[in-house]
């Protein structure tokens, strides 16, 4: 999983699963990098801190394992009710978390257990925590049942256990416990004494305490949800207590109905940022619950019942009901945030995070048809998060905002000024320019992005751009060679009409190697330096290839016109038959021997032939160029250069001699000419 982490969690009647948050796989995140762990039910999984080889996992109902991935064997963990111990009730996801002060593991039924051995034993550190309520005896749909009422208990979890569990980061034995039935058990003593809370402002009995989170940074601050849906209350709950549970208050801010809330966490540096999972996806706060503001971007609107932070990448994972896992790369943006620098600045761009260097892998997998299956990497390279408050309008736009003004008023709508529409006709689209640099000052890249409200990101690939030949505006900014690593800058420009302006930046960041080859480069400058020379011949040919095809073809025409020109002299046919024979000697040399290779005979290799085995032999490595490539680049150099010399001199000699006859002898007009005019 290095450099990256992985992912645990349940999936439902189809496993536990680990699934690595990134690969280096070109396809992305595919079926082989799926770890099935247990069956079943899938449910909460930990890592055990000393062995990362070691996950306890869970299927539904309290089933505990312990998997040893490197062997694969699973072995039961599960605590058991001693001689004549009334049995314990699990609930169908059973709480089990980590302790984040020893190698110890935490579960919980009606009664908590903890296990200092790996889970070989386990010993209960509370009494039945819940309100130990019969469930037979309480109404459905208004209405206690019979014993014989259909499935009445089948396929539901038992009632009265515990479904929430913590331990505070800051004070060792200091746990939270909340239960089904809407009571939150504290412990300051790792278990000896319990202090129970049963009621709380705003909630209304009995409801079902879906998450308790001990603050990070404050030992007496614990935050909770509670889930009231299944008696139609579909109101956010969301509350925090500041004194280990003795009084609480709600923190639910500006959140409305129906958003039911499952999970919360708080970011690791900055305390007053806190997530929440909702019914319809996920929400943040900047000042501790006050207002709440909905992530969306591309995350659908679905159910996220769990949300874990990985500190060292500042992601943001989360748990979907049905959707799988998503992650939020790098939030670390919005600890800049306020309401006050969104309202004061116009526009920001924010620090960006070192990147990865590496070569992505082609697929290693054999086809599997159907089933097969992948998911998105994170965009690779450096990303750039930048913040726009308004974008700006056009001249069109303008004008027609003004007319819906006078529209309303009743007033009557008239042309405008002639040049003013000629103005919005000529008017050139705004767009957004991310300038990336390095060290020394060298423009290295442009990144061209369309202007979007809000919070947006773009990544750089960490190339340098395409030389391939850009023959219309609706060809792509492809990727060139790789950058060296090191330290480079971005700044953010915006267009308007043709105008350049500096927005933001410089923001500076590093490009660092994955170390995850076996053969480096020893001369890792040389070999970029390399690429670069490699890159430089390939813009050089694809363009005098595209130049002699276009030769060719304005030929076929002039020769056409010639035909068509009554007072054209056999020279000037002479001519153009001279340049169209050496143009298509120019393509056999460069590109390919069409009479060889249309009978299927072997062709000796052109310049474009060994330019394309050379540029698909280091594209996709990262190891110094092997003495053959180094052959292969001089031989095509040495054979190029006279190429183009000839190709030089049909275009700017021949081409133009010859064009310049067919105006003087009145030719009709072929593209890429400019008529002479006798006005007489």
């Amino acid at each position: 999983f290095e450099p990256f982490y992985r992912v645990m969690g349940g999936t439902q009647d189809n496993n536990s699963m680990i699934v690595p948050s990134q690969t280096i796989n070109e396809e992305g995140i595919v079926n082989a990098d799926y770890i099935p762990l247990v069956g079943g039910d899938g449910y909460e999984a930990v890592t055990d801190p000393d062995n990362p080889n070691i996950i306890y996992c869970q299927w539904q109902y309290g089933g505990l394992t312990r998997h040893d991935l490197q062997s694969g064997e699973i072995v039961s963990i599960k605590p058991q009710e001693g001689k004549d111990e009334t049995p314990y009730r699990w609930n169908w996801d059973t709480p089990l978390i980590l302790s984040p002060h020893a190698n110890r593991l935490y579960a919980a039924a009606n009664k908590v257990f903890r296990s200092d051995d790996k889970g070989n034993t386990w010993e209960v550190i509370s009494p039945d925590l819940t309100r130990q309520v019969d469930r037979n005896k309480l109404p459905i749909m208004d209405k206690v049942w019979s014993v014989d009422a259909v499935a009445k208990n089948a396929s539901t979890s038992f009632y009265g256990n515990i479904v929430s569990l913590t331990e505070s980061p800051l004070v060792e034995g200091l746990i939270y416990v909340g239960t089904d039935d809407g009571l939150v058990q504290v412990t300051e003593d790792g278990g000896k004494n319990w202090k129970k809370i049963e009621s709380f402002p705003g909630i209304p009995e009995m409801t079902y305490v879906s998450c308790l989170y001990a603050s990070r940074f404050d030992a007496n601050t614990v935050y909770a949800t509670f889930d009231n849906h299944k008696r139609a209350d579909f109101k956010p709950y969301v509350l925090v207590s500041r004194n280990r549970g003795s009084s609480w208050e709600s923190i639910s801010g500006d959140l409305k109905e129906p958003f039911v809330v499952y999970a919360i966490t708080q970011d690791h540096i900055k305390p007053e940022l806190l997530f929440i999972g909702t019914e319809y996806g996920v929400f943040f706060t900047l000042n501790g619950g006050k207002k709440w503001i909905q992530l969306k971007g591309s995350l659908p609107t679905q159910a996220v019942r769990d949300l874990d932070i990985q500190e060292r990448e500042n992601d943001l994972a989360l748990a979907t009901f049905g959707r799988g896992f998503y992650i939020l790369d790098n939030y670390s943006p919005l600890r800049e945030i306020t309401e006050q620098n969104l309202d004061q600045e116009n526009y920001k761009l924010f620090p960006v995070k070192d990147a990865l260097m590496f070569i992505k892998r082609n697929a290693t997998f054999s086809s599997l048809g159907s089933s097969f299956f992948k998911a998105d990497n994170p965009p690779f390279g450096a990303t750039f998060t930048y913040y726009i408050k308004e974008v700006p309008k056009s001249k069109k736009e303008t004008r027609q905002e003004k007319e819906k003004e006078l529209i309303k008023e009743n007033k009557p709508v008239y042309y405008p000024p002639w040049e003013d529409l000629r103005a919005e006709d000529q008017e050139e689209k705004s767009y957004l320019l991310f300038v990336v640099s390095d060290e020394l000052g060298n423009v290295v890249r442009k990144l061209k992005e369309e202007i979007k409200q809000g919070i947006n990101r773009i990544s750089w690939d960490l190339r340098y751009p395409d030389t391939n030949p850009v023959k219309s505006v609706t060809d792509k900014n492809e990727s060139g060679v790789p950058v060296m690593p090191g330290k480079y800058s971005v700044e953010m420009f915006m267009s308007i009409d043709g105008e350049l302006t500096k927005l933001a930046g410089p923001q500076t960041f590093e490009t660092k190697v994955l170390n995850n080859t076996t053969l480096p480069p020893q001369d890792r400058a040389a070999m970029v330096a390399f690429h670069r020379k490699v890159a430089e011949l390939n813009r050089a040919v694809e363009g005098a290839l595209n130049s002699a095809n276009d030769l060719k073809a304005k030929t076929d025409v002039l020769i056409y016109a010639i035909k068509l020109t009554p007072e054209a002299p056999n020279s000037l046919m002479d001519n153009a038959l001279k340049i169209k024979k050496e143009t298509d000697d120019i393509l056999q040399h460069l590109f390919q021997d069409k009479t060889l290779a249309t009978r299927n005979e072997p062709t000796y290799p052109t310049v474009y032939d060994r330019l394309n085995e050379l540029a698909y032999g280091i594209w996709q490595t990262t190891s110094a160029p092997t003495q053959t490539q180094q052959n292969v680049y001089k031989v095509a150099t040495e054979e190029f250069e006279p190429l183009l010399t000839q190709l030089k001199s049909l275009l700017e000699v021949d081409l133009k001699n010859l064009e310049a006859d067919m105006e003087r002898y009145g030719a009709p007009w072929t593209p890429g000419r400019v008529p002479g005019w006798n006005k007489e």
